[in-house]
């Protein structure tokens, strides 16, 4: 390890003459280091050490580290407009970056979240000195993979973010009125109306921010094809090293970039997936203790993928499976030459007709069978409320037994396994599912029910519908998943029409989030067949 000169602040002028400003830290070395190189906007001095070493780690072996605020963030000068100017910046960036004194002209990315879009906008300008990026928890399609899950509102997520990054904006401003408001809204959002999404406070004290043009967009149109990576990255090709969590958001987009990117890329693409929300990454995520294993190795692992790409080390890298997945359960990482196509196991759901009133009423067989249908109702007076997964705050796995009590979900249990099952890939739930709205919301949770009966969600998924009056077929894909489901515990099925505040509740007729009001909102009965005629079902990726 190098000893690490003292911090300095350092600027550079955009194409259009802005002003970024930069801390730069750097080995106490002779030599020329590679530089790597973090865009962010929440006050470069954090440098996202809620989940990475320090910078002065990373420089202390051999790289000169920058982090830098984004344009209209921190100190840096300019009007922040998400996304907007981070093509252009980004690719002024790395030029600038490799320039600096003691550069060896190789740069290199990292960072999560927000840092790891701006990852992805700066490849898209294909600066000559950019040489490999990490991009960890993005969205590589904005609409699918960020703001709306299957045609529905994130709006927690979504609402909490935009009262943070319009926080930093009233904090340049000198508003601390404004700042305090909206420091408060982000740790207590006012929900107030789960159907209308839109935020008065925002209206009020952020007129500017993305949130309301998020809001405007509920389609998958024009607006996100040109904000989204996705449409700039066609023909990129440099060495990536993707970085997701299982609770994660953004999963969605971490897994496809990788996926796109590896299917045509001639460089090395690498996928790690840990059992971590958003953040931190650590062992314990909810409320499950994953073990001392899922404790971050990301910034070990980044060096290596540094050493081997921008010095040019032998690292092993290139000899190891490229997929490195957390198995729950097992607590054990597992390595694939390919992120798993698993061999697909489908449980069939079965019923009484009483589903929604207990728990014992509905079943998982692993063939279907003559059954009922199960009708239960949605009211948004009493919206199902969300718990862990991927979409809520806290993120994670927690007993749900007391949510599946309530007579507004449906639930189909299985027997007790008699062996361990391995489940590795997608989980989706092929539901035959009625509304007697014109709009309705499936929330599908996949659990695990212990001997002692807790009840722990392992993955889910959400999908906004519009009504048919004839029965068919409808795929809810689930939160990607490994984990090992151990002999003696069964697996639940948990079925509801809302999951809020994950998601603003639909009201049933048909408007979006943004136009939406609770007073307009409608009560919903939902029928779910099942059986031989209407074999809605679940398919498990079971990998041995």
């Amino acid at each position: 390890m190098l000893s690490v000169r003292p911090k300095q602040t350092m600027s550079m002028l955009t194409r259009d003459g802005v002003r970024l400003d930069a801390d730069v830290y750097s080995p106490h070395a002779d030599g020329e280091f590679p530089v790597l190189l973090m865009r962010q906007p929440y006050g470069r001095a954090i440098a996202s050490t809620v989940v990475y070493a320090h910078p002065t780690w990373y420089a202390a072996h051999g790289y000169i580290v920058v982090i830098q605020d984004v344009r209209g963030r921190g100190t840096s000068e300019g009007e922040f407009d998400l996304f907007a100017h981070e093509i252009e910046d980004g690719g002024d960036t790395v030029a600038w970056a490799a320039s600096l004194p003691g550069s060896s002209g190789q740069v290199g990315m990292y960072g999560f979240s927000y840092q790891g879009m701006t990852q992805l906008y700066a490849a898209a300008a294909r600066p000559s000195a950019l040489k490999t990026i990490c991009p960890s928890m993005v969205g590589y399609d904005l609409y699918a993979d960020w703001a709306y899950e299957g045609g529905a509102f994130c709006l927690q997520s979504n609402l909490g973010w935009a009262f943070q990054l319009a926080a930093e904006t009233a904090r340049r401003k000198r508003d601390e009125d404004a700042y305090c408001t909206l420091y408060a809204a982000a740790r207590n959002p006012p929900l107030h109306d789960p159907v209308c999404a839109r935020s008065g406070i925002l209206h009020q004290l952020a007129p500017e921010s993305h949130y309301h043009d998020w809001l405007n967009h509920p389609q998958p149109d024009e607006y996100w094809q040109n904000l989204s990576p996705k449409a700039h990255l066609n023909d990129i090709d440099m060495p990536m090293l993707h970085i997701g969590g299982w609770f994660d958001p953004y999963m969605r987009g971490t897994l496809r970039l990788y996926r796109e990117m590896a299917a045509r890329s001639a460089c090395s693409h690498h996928l790690i997936i840990g059992p971590w929300a958003h953040l931190p990454w650590g062992r314990k995520v909810g409320a499950v203790d994953y073990g001392d294993a899922a404790n971050t190795p990301i910034d070990r692992l980044q060096i290596r993928w540094f050493d081997q790409f921008l010095k040019g080390l032998d690292t092993g890298l290139l000899n190891a499976a490229p997929v490195n997945l957390f198995e729950m359960g097992s607590n054990r990482w597992r390595t694939f030459n390919t992120f798993p196509a698993s061999s697909p196991q489908a449980y069939f759901l079965a019923t009484t007709g009483l589903a929604s009133m207990s728990t014992s009423e509905g079943t998982l067989t692993l063939s279907p069978s003559t059954s009922h249908h199960d009708t239960f109702i949605h009211d948004p007076w009493r919206p199902v409320p969300s718990l862990g997964g991927h979409a809520s705050m806290p993120s994670g796995s927690f007993d749900r037994s007391s949510l599946d009590c309530r007579s507004d979900l449906v639930t189909y249990t299985s027997a007790p396994l008699n062996e361990d099952l391995h489940l590795a890939g997608e989980v989706i739930a092929e539901l035959y599912c009625t509304a007697d709205a014109p709009s309705f919301d499936l929330c599908a949770v996949l659990s695990e029910v212990k001997p002692n009966g807790s009840v722990y969600n392992v993955t889910q998924g959400y999908q906004r519908i519009d009504s048919t009056s004839e029965p068919e077929p409808l795929r809810l894909r689930l939160q990607p998943i490994c984990i090992c489901i151990a002999n003696g515990n069964a697996l639940r099925l948990s079925i509801s029409a809302a999951c809020f505040p994950a998601y603003a509740v639909n009201p049933g007729t048909g408007t979006h989030a943004g136009n939406s009001r609770l007073v307009e909102a409608q009560v919903i009965a939902l029928t779910l067949r099942c059986g031989e005629q209407s074999p809605s079902h679940l398919v498990l990726p079971v990998n041995d």
